[in-house]
């Protein structure tokens, strides 16, 4: 746990008690704050009595009469589509709103830190897809290179819930729209930037408030370095704002879809292999199409931006590469998950928006493709021309029917994962790859698309046992 400095004596406010929430109240204890908190939902109101919480009900209007401050956890609005009444009533009387990502920022660097001969760093991974690859990846890397490296955030642990670095040690963090947005503290050593595509609308008001949040990252705090993906406008504009000069090599630009070769630092993909040049020479360059656990060109980007970070920390492209041939991917994320007969089974259950699902359709060949679910806003029409590689779709989701037809590829309506499976599996011919890429969030049949995944997995055992039983 990292205490929370600064806070010593006054009363701070908690609302939302999940993983964030808790972690964020007992960090503020730890440093000594008096500590209320909420949640709408009685059952967690009831947990965190039982843990010897005070609770207070922060719609009162006088609830925040003595509060300095009030921490939000990340699924909660603050703004659009219209802010929460807790959040109204503390912005009514002016009380100041974070996260636990700004408290992390403002509690990370202790005195200790100064007999330190190499300080700890603090890596931050944002953008649309591919954060959790990409920081996982980077982790890996700093694994591989004997680092003590620590991974929280928007993936496994809670950044509080981490142990107070050591020397030399690195954190990495990823970081969703919903952490950034808020956080009134950002201050990374290195701050990357996957890519850019519409999500979260409803949330952050619109593609502009969108990236909006997401670029607080890099403007808020001032990184040392910043390893930033230009195969969007966005990042392209990102680039040049963070850069003081043509060319800054403070900047590391990544594409996976121009040479980027002049006077700056870049980090770009050719015909699957990834190249780094500085100062218009390459300095080392990295075969990626045959790492398996690495498929397709998002996959390769997400090599990109993790060798960049790796590079910026001054580690060698030898041992880079070497780190991102055994790196074993992650769950739900182009998880190859079996091979019979030819026949290759991925799970993508994360590629719950199109952008997501276009990049795993380009992935593979002769696709017999799952999809479906509770679709978003904007709808399928930026999947026209990008099915070629899709021999058939097997729609999933409570409205299968009206997502078929927005497809441009022969469709069958499964509604189940069951039926999905099992008609994949029965049209499938050696050379071709059962897909499960939604292109829709999960909640109109699961929790969670870790939930979806497991499942698309269970029938793939359970399809592949009775046909081969042995």
């Amino acid at each position: 746990m990292i205490p929370i400095r600064g806070f010593q004596g006054q009363t701070i406010a908690v609302f939302g008690l999940g993983r964030t929430g808790f972690s964020a109240a007992n960090s503020l204890i730890a440093g000594g704050a008096t500590v209320v908190v909420w949640d709408d939902s009685e059952s967690a109101r009831n947990l965190a009595e039982k843990n010897n919480f005070v609770i207070r009900d922060l719609r009162q209007k006088t609830a925040f009469n003595d509060v300095d401050l009030l921490i939000s956890s990340p699924g909660i609005p603050h703004l659009y589509p219209h802010p929460n009444p807790v959040i109204a009533n503390a912005h009514s009387i002016g009380v100041p709103v974070d996260n636990d990502i700004g408290l992390f920022f403002t509690s990370i660097v202790t005195e200790e830190w100064s007999s330190f001969d190499s300080s700890p760093k603090v890596i931050a991974v944002t953008g649309s897809n591919g954060k959790s690859t990409t920081a996982s990846l980077i982790q890996h890397i700093m694994v591989s290179a004997g680092k003590n490296c620590q991974l929280a955030g928007n993936i496994g642990r809670g950044a509080l819930d981490l142990n107070p670095p050591a020397e030399g040690d690195i954190i990495v963090l990823e970081l969703a729209s919903y952490q950034t947005e808020l956080a009134r503290v950002l201050a990374p050593d290195v701050a990357a930037f996957t890519n850019f595509s519409p999500d979260h609308l409803e949330r952050h008001g619109g593609i502009g408030g969108y990236f909006g949040a997401k670029s607080r990252l890099f403007f808020q705090g001032g990184a040392d370095r910043y390893v930033v993906g230009v195969d969007e406008v966005e990042g392209k504009y990102l680039s040049a704002q963070l850069s003081d000069m043509p060319y800054d090599d403070r900047v590391i630009r990544i594409s996976v879809s121009e040479n980027l070769i002049g006077n700056g630092w870049s980090v770009f993909l050719e015909n699957g292999i990834l190249y780094e040049y500085r100062k218009e020479r390459k300095c080392a360059s990295v075969e990626l199409r045959d790492i398996l656990n690495l498929p397709g060109i998002h996959n390769h980007q997400n090599a990109c931006v993790a060798f960049a970070v790796a590079r910026a920390l001054r580690l060698s492209p030898k041992l880079i590469g070497n780190a991102l041939r055994t790196f074993e991917g992650l769950p739900h994320r182009s998880q190859r998950i079996a091979e019979v007969n030819n026949i290759v089974f991925i799970n993508d259950s994360k590629a719950t928006n199109i952008d997501s699902a276009i990049k795993a359709l380009g992935a593979f060949e002769n696709i017999r493709w799952i999809c479906g679910g509770l679709e978003k806003e904007g709808g399928l029409k930026a999947l026209a021309g990008k099915t070629a590689a899709v021999c058939k779709a097997y729609v999933i989701g409570r409205n299968a029917d009206q997502f078929a037809l927005q497809l441009d590829v022969e469709a069958e309506i499964c509604i189940t994962m069951a039926k999905a499976v099992a008609r994949a599996v029965e049209d499938a011919e050696p050379g071709d790859t059962v897909l499960l890429a939604p292109a829709a969030a999960s909640f109109d049949q699961y929790d969670n698309f870790e939930c979806r995944g497991e499942d698309f997995i269970a029938h793939v055992e359970q399809q592949l046992m009775r046909l081969f039983p042995e």
